[in-house]
């Protein structure tokens, strides 16, 4: 398939970077970590990764604003066009071991995501989509599930962790939703629940309390496979406010209200 230049500078940075994060992965005991407050910890790899990524990114659009989770946001001269980076979504997870973790890289244009990059190194699947090109996986197009019926489709969503306060609204969702569905899953990294919805592996997906380089790439991932996605909160945005409701086309009426409580 043939790709934007952008769109081979961003590839070109995610893989860079996850190169650099599999080495530390491999010895994750040696790893030197810091914690940056309850249960939200970054690591010596973190941080080389977005130093990676903002090195390449700036070298081919030096113009370009930059918001990464580790370094802040810094302006650039073209106020129309903002990298938005996760250089290691699934921290926690990468810190523990468990092989399910991703980078995370969007251009947004005029406030509107208009690609995306979703990158898992540990098992060699790139994920990534251009707005109005599609979405797609290594070398597969992308689809969301055909699933018709909330009963049979699986779901999935971030659950709080020490210090957030959002745990008894996540409880009351989860009271809601869990009998009507085959299954909910959390498994830790927000870029790759939106990836795998845009692949058809789970039907749908819900959060709050996310940041812009949570949501940024896999949303455009998701509505480029044919998704459905909006804030929780019909008023809010999904980047700016952090919170999302996704999935295919026949469920999302039905999945949504659940989540709302409607």
């Amino acid at each position: 398939m043939a790709l934007s230049a952008n769109m081979n500078v961003m590839i070109k940075a995610a893989r860079a970077a996850g190169r650099s994060l599999v080495k530390d992965f491999r010895e994750v005991e040696n790893l030197q970590v810091s914690s940056k407050g309850p249960g939200d910890f970054v690591s010596r790899a973190d941080r080389r990764s977005e130093e990676i990524i903002r090195e390449i990114l700036v070298e081919a659009r030096p113009n370009y604003g930059f918001l990464g989770e580790e370094g802040g946001e810094i302006e650039g001269k073209d106020p129309t066009r903002r990298w938005i980076v996760d250089p290691l979504d699934g921290t926690t997870n990468f810190l523990h071991g468990m092989p399910h973790w991703a980078v995370s890289i969007a251009l947004e244009y005029k406030g509107q995501i208009i690609a995306g990059v979703v990158h898992d190194p540990a098992k060699d699947e790139l994920f990534f989509a251009e707005k109005g090109e599609g979405s797609w996986m290594n070398q597969s197009r992308l689809r969301v599930s055909g699933r018709t019926r909330m009963i049979e489709s699986v779901f999935a969503t971030g659950l709080p962790f020490g210090g957030r306060g959002d745990l008894p609204a996540t409880v009351r969702e989860l009271a809601r939703l869990l009998p009507a569905t085959a299954g909910v899953r959390r498994w830790g990294a927000a870029s790759l629940d939106l990836a795998y919805v845009a692949a058809g592996r789970f039907d749908g997906y819900w959060e709050r309390g996310l940041n812009a380089w949570d949501v940024a790439a896999g949303l455009l991932i998701v509505r480029e496979a044919g998704g459905f996605a909006e804030p929780i909160r019909p008023t809010r945005d999904i980047v700016e406010d952090g919170e999302i409701v996704c999935s295919n086309e026949p469920i999302f009426t039905q999945f949504a209200k659940v989540i709302r409580g409607e």
